[in-house]
C-alpha cells in the first residue's frame, strides 16, 4: 500500500505490504482452529486413539509459528522522503532499522521489468555503487502507483528489460 503523508520538506510516502488481517484477527482464526482441533482430538482420544494428541499439538504449534512469521513480515514498512536536495529511505519492522540518504540530483530509479506480466517490476534507488531496493513487497497496482508518483516528481527513471531466456522455463 502506498500512502502519502504531509511533509514540510517535500513528499513523504509510506510503503507497507497489504494486510488481510490484523494481529487480533489472526489470533482469533488460530483460536477457532484450536477449538475445532481440540474437539476432534477429544473425540478420537475417547475412542481410544490417544496417540493423536501430540500430533494435534505439533500441528497447532506449527500453525501458530507460521501465523506469527507471516504477521511479522507484514509489519515491515518503508518511508521515502523526497525533498529538493535529498532522497531519504528508511526501512524497518515497527521501527527504523536502516536508513539511506542520497542526493536527489544524482539518484536514478532503476526499474527491472518482470518476465511474467502478473509480476510487479522491481524498483531500486541507484547512486554510484549504492543500489537500494524499494517496495519489494508491493503488489502490481501499488508498484505502478509508486512508479507514477516518482515519475511525476521528476526522478530519472532507468528501465531494464529482462534477459532473454533460452529454454523451457521462464
Amino acid at each position: 500500500m502506498v500512502e502519502r503523508l504531509p511533509c514540510p520538506d517535500g513528499l513523504r510516502l509510506v510503503l507497507t505490504p497489504n494486510r488481510s488481517l490484523s494481529w487480533h484477527g489472526n489470533v482469533r482464526i488460530w483460536i477457532g482452529l484450536f477449538v475445532v482441533s481440540a474437539l476432534i482430538t477429544t473425540g478420537f482420544s475417547l475412542a481410544g486413539a490417544w496417540v493423536i494428541i501430540p500430533f494435534a499439538g505439533l500441528e497447532l504449534i506449527a500453525l501458530a509459528c507460521g501465523i506469527y512469521i507471516t504477521s511479522r513480515a507484514c509489519q515491515r514498512q518503508e518511508v521515502l522522503v523526497i525533498s529538493d536536495e535529498n532522497i531519504r529511505l528508511e526501512k524497518g519492522i515497527r521501527r527504523k532499522q536502516s536508513e539511506w540518504t542520497l542526493p536527489r540530483r544524482y539518484v536514478r530509479l532503476s526499474v527491472h521489468s518482470p518476465r511474467h506480466p502478473f509480476t510487479p517490476a522491481r524498483l531500486f534507488l541507484s547512486h554510484r555503487d549504492t543500489q537500494v531496493s524499494l517496495g519489494g513487497f508491493l503488489n502490481l497496482e501499488d508498484t505502478e502507483e509508486l512508479l507514477d508518483i516518482l515519475e511525476h516528481r521528476g526522478l530519472l527513471i532507468e528501465r531494464k528489460e529482462p534477459d532473454a531466456d533460452i529454454g523451457l522455463w521462464f
